[in-house]
């Protein structure tokens, strides 16, 4: 299923440990790391889709977790373009996700990433909450910037302060921005430094 302007419904998963830590899992035959997502069938609604894509990848079920939060509308990223598969007879451009912050419930052993035929990953750990923004693919960058800064408060509730702190979205907000070259003795932004 795939929009009008090429973006395909899809729901994202920030599965937090009650310390504030979150679920980083690898994805199978990459070297990839990611939070669990996926589609949206036509006929789900995205809570619906969220707690199938959950259980397909993490062997969660509703009774292992507790919806803390969730983005208000669409947060979209575009694939590269030697990702987008321009000789599908719909052409996919990108994802536009509905995140949820779940609260994980259950005991480690309820984690199963084996339960389906092709598993999407296969090794996960907990990482500090700001961890997976500086360390996922760089298109999805700026997604799980907007989706964990909307989910921060959430997390604070049951985690605190300490373990999810503010100055660390700032930080990677920094960081994003491109550097400044000196080009002659002076400071000029990359974009500008061009010779006339």
């Amino acid at each position: 299923m795939i929009d009008p302007d090429g973006y395909r419904p899809n729901v994202g998963i920030v599965l937090m440990h009650p310390d504030g830590r979150v679920f980083w899992a690898r994805r199978v035959r990459r070297d990839g790391w990611q939070f669990p997502q996926g589609g949206m069938n036509s006929d789900e609604t995205p809570i619906e889709a969220m707690y199938r894509e959950l259980r397909e990848e993490t062997g969660l079920l509703p009774e292992h977790v507790a919806v803390l939060g969730v983005t208000p509308g669409w947060l979209r990223y575009r694939l590269p373009r030697n990702a987008i598969r321009r000789n599908d007879k719909v052409v996919c451009i990108g994802q536009k996700q509905v995140w949820y912050l779940l609260q994980f419930t259950g005991q480690e052993s309820d984690l199963r990433l084996d339960l389906t035929p092709k598993p999407e990953f296969d090794h996960w750990r907990w990482v500090d909450f700001w961890y997976p923004v500086k360390h996922v693919v760089t298109f999805k960058r700026g997604v799980y910037a907007s989706a964990l800064r909307h989910l921060a408060p959430f997390a604070r509730q049951v985690a605190g302060p300490q373990a999810i702190p503010a100055a660390a979205a700032d930080l990677f907000e920094r960081s994003r921005r491109r550097p400044r070259r000196r080009v002659g003795g002076h400071a000029r932004h990359p974009v500008r430094d061009q010779t006339d």
